[in-house]
C-alpha cells in the first residue's frame, strides 16, 4: 500500500520510514509496463533478459530496483541498494538511477535503527535531488523528493517549507504536478478540506502518471482522516477513490480498514474480498483474515493468513510474524 503523508507522530524512524517506502517510477520499456501494471515476477524477467543483453542498462537496474523495494525490501535490501550504486556508478546523469538509489537507501533505512537511518537521510535526500536536478521534468522524482521533505525532521533536511518551495518551483513545468503537491502539504498539515479541494480539482488523463499521484493523494488524504478518526469524511474519500480508480484496490481497501477501525469485521470482510480480487497482495489477505478471524471463521481466517504470507509482494516482517502466530493459534 501506499504510506500515507501524515504529521510526523512517534519517531525521526518512523518518519523517514513513511518517507522512503516508495517505488521508483516506471519506465517506458517491456519491464516498465510491467511494473505499471504490478505484475512484479514479470517486470524482474524482462529485466534480467535486459541486463543479460546489456549488464549496464539503466533503465534495467532502476527497474530492478523497483521491483525489490515493492516485493521484498527487508530481505533483498543490501541487492537493491547495490543495483542502485550500480547504476549511478555506470550513468551519473541518469535521472532514474539516482531515483532508485535512493529508493533503495530509503528502504534500507526503514529496517534500520533509528541513528542508522539518520545517517542514511542525507544521501537519500541527496540522491532524490539529484533526479530532480538531472531531469527537471521527472515528476515522479519530485514527488519522491517532496515525500522525504514533508516527513523527515529537519536535521536531516526535512521540512514543510521545503515541499512548498518544490512545489512553486514544479509549478512553473506543471501545475497539475503543482497542485497534487500543495494538496499532500495540506494534508501533511492537517488541512484536510484544502487537500480535498486540491486532489479533486486536478484533471489527469487516466492511466497517466499524474493520475496515479492524484490517486496515491486521495489514499493519503483518507488515511490521514482515518487516523484523526473523521470516519464519514474517510469513507467520503475513500468512495471516491474507489469510483475514480476502479482498476485499484485501494478504495476497497480503505473502506475495509475504516471498518475494522470501527469493530466492523463483518461488513470489512466482503469489502477485503474484492480488494484481493482486484489485486491480490498480503497486506489484503493479511487483513482479512484478521476480520474473519474476528468474525469467528476459523477455517477461512487460517486460509487468509496463509495466502497473506505466500503473497507478492509480502508482508512485512511484523506483519509476517503475526500472520504465522495467528496460523498457529487457529490450529491449535
Amino acid at each position: 500500500m501506499p504510506r500515507p503523508v501524515h504529521r510526523f507522530r512517534s519517531s525521526a524512524r518512523a518518519a523517514l520510514a513513511a518517507s522512503f517506502m516508495l517505488a521508483a517510477p516506471a519506465m517506458a520499456t517491456p519491464y516498465g509496463d510491467a511494473l505499471k501494471a504490478r505484475n512484479y515476477l514479470e517486470a524482474e524477467r524482462l529485466a534480467d533478459a535486459a541486463l543479460a543483453a546489456a549488464p549496464r542498462d539503466p533503465l534495467a537496474l532502476a527497474a530492478k530496483v523497483d521491483v525489490i523495494v515493492a516485493t521484498a525490501p527487508e530481505a533483498r535490501v543490501d541487492e537493491a541498494v547495490s543495483l542502485g550504486e550500480a547504476c549511478v556508478a555506470a550513468h551519473p546523469r541518469e535521472s532514474a538511477c539516482h531515483a532508485a538509489l535512493g529508493t533503495a537507501l530509503g528502504s534500507k533505512a526503514v529496517g534500520a535503527g533509528i541513528f542508522s537511518a539518520m545517517g542514511y537521510a542525507g544521501k537519500i535526500r541527496d540522491a532524490f535531488r539529484k533526479a530532480v536536478d538531472l531531469d527537471p521534468g521527472n515528476v515522479d522524482a519530485r514527488f519522491l523528493l517532496l515525500q522525504y521533505y514533508l516527513m523527515a525532521p529537519g536535521i536531516v533536511g526535512g521540512g514543510v517549507d521545503k515541499g512548498r518551495a518544490l512545489a512553486a518551483e514544479t509549478a512553473r513545468r506543471s501545475p497539475e504536478a503543482a497542485q497534487l503537491m500543495q494538496a499532500r502539504i495540506a494534508a501533511r498539515e492537517d488541512e484536510y478540506a484544502l487537500a480535498e479541494r486540491l486532489a479533486r480539482a486536478v484533471n489527469a488523463a487516466p492511466g497517466s502518471d499524474l493520475a496515479e499521484q492524484r490517486r496515491d493523494a486521495l489514499w493519503a488524504l483518507g488515511m490521514g482522516l482515518l487516523m484523526e478518526k473523521r470516519h464519514a469524511d474517510s469513507e467520503r474519500i475513500f468512495r471516491e477513490l474507489q469510483a475514480a480508480y476502479p482498476n485499484s484496490e485501494l478504495g476497497l481497501y480503505g473502506q475495509a480498514r475504516l471498518r475494522q477501525e470501527q469493530g466492523r469485521h463483518a461488513e470489512a470482510i466482503p469489502l477485503l474480498e474484492q480488494a484481493a480480487k482486484v489485486y491480490p497482495q498480503g497486506a489484503v489477505y493479511y487483513r482479512l483474515g484478521q476480520s474473519l478471524q474476528a468474525g469467528g471463521n476459523k477455517a477461512k481466517a487460517l486460509g487468509a493468513y496463509e495466502k497473506a504470507l505466500g503473497a507478492v509482494p509480502a508482508l512485512s516482517k511484523k506483519q509476517s510474524a503475526d500472520a504465522g502466530a495467528q496460523i498457529k493459534i487457529l490450529r491449535q
